[in-house]
């Protein structure tokens, strides 16, 4: 396989402009098949991306096959969690079901990135109320294109709009469902796995931006060493506090390097500096819950914060 700092410096750049996620999708497939871990293949894709949405593309599929390995390689997947109350554990209502014809799942998620092109839907559903009152969440795949399910595409959002979101109701939609809890094996992880591929592929566009716009060698190097932070992340154990903590440490250096980059973003072509102005915000929509996660890290290791010693003027 490729050293992906090789290849993120050597390999060349398609000018070929992409024009829908289909487009996008092959290139990022062309590019799998160079590397053999989630995290390169997020890297490599976000390389040949000519818009943050798209590399946004490669870093969510490739984090689904971090988290479900068996999953085609080709196929498009979308995880179908959050409902009108939001997608923490007891706002789920959508129902799973064991019928005699298998298990069904009944209910309405407002919103699923990719879920108008999904081909299978990772479905967040409540199986029941515990004995102690919380809600019994199972993970489900769903095939999108069975009778049972209703896809709306939602309008664009202001930021990243070539990737579309939808509205997804399932009327005794067939499910297969996965092994263990949907939320502490399924959900919770995802969501930090999906930062690390999507923080992965960010760092593999920029580097493209780089070298088509003539950036300095030294600011390459500043991104190719956040590439080196984020592959070091662990993520055979994605909600362990040291992870969480490491991952608050790649984002903060990342942060650095972005503010560096802000009079270098002159020497780019107007489009891409213009789509970076517009779509830079799908950066920080997780960033609330990120810090949470970050806080509850730092108290479960029980390190508290001292502040900073001043230095002399």
């Amino acid at each position: 396989m490729d050293s992906v700092f090789d290849y993120l410096l050597t390999e060349v750049l398609d000018p070929t402009p992409l024009e829908t996620v289909a487009d996008a999708w092959i290139r990022h497939r062309v590019a799998a098949g160079r590397f053999d871990t989630t995290v390169d293949i997020a890297i490599a894709g976000g390389f040949g991306a000519d818009r943050l949405g798209f590399a946004f593309l490669s870093g969510y599929q490739e984090a689904l096959r971090a988290l479900l390995p068996d999953l085609a390689a080709d196929e498009l997947v979308a995880v179908s969690a959050t409902e009108a109350g939001g997608a923490h554990p007891s706002a789920i209502q959508t129902a799973l079901t064991e019928t005699d014809s298998g298990w069904r799942v009944n209910g309405t998620k407002t919103f699923t990135t990719l879920g108008i092109l999904a081909r299978r839907l990772l479905v967040i559903a409540s199986a029941g109320v515990a004995t102690d009152g919380r809600n019994r969440l199972r993970a489900v795949l769903v095939d999108a294109g069975q009778p049972g399910v209703h896809v709306t595409n939602l309008p664009a959002i202001p930021f990243a709009p070539e990737i579309p979101h939808a509205t997804v109701t399932f009327a005794d939609a067939v499910a297969q469902v996965l092994p263990g809890d949907g939320y502490s094996d399924y959900l919770k992880p995802f969501r930090t796995i999906e930062d690390v591929h999507v923080l992965a592929a960010t760092l593999g566009w920029l580097v493209r931006v780089g070298r088509e716009s003539g950036w300095p060698r030294a600011v390459l190097q500043r991104l190719l060493a956040a590439v080196a932070f984020v592959r070091g992340l662990d993520m055979a154990r994605p909600t362990a506090p040291g992870g969480h903590i490491a991952l608050g440490g790649a984002y903060e250096f990342f942060e650095s390097v972005l503010t560096e980059l802000e009079p270098l973003w002159a020497r780019a072509d107007p489009v891409t500096r213009e789509r970076w102005d517009r779509d830079r915000r799908l950066l920080a929509t997780a960033g609330k819950v990120r810090a949470q996660r970050l806080t509850v890290a730092w108290q479960s290791v029980g390190i508290d914060d001292i502040p900073a010693v001043p230095t002399d003027s």
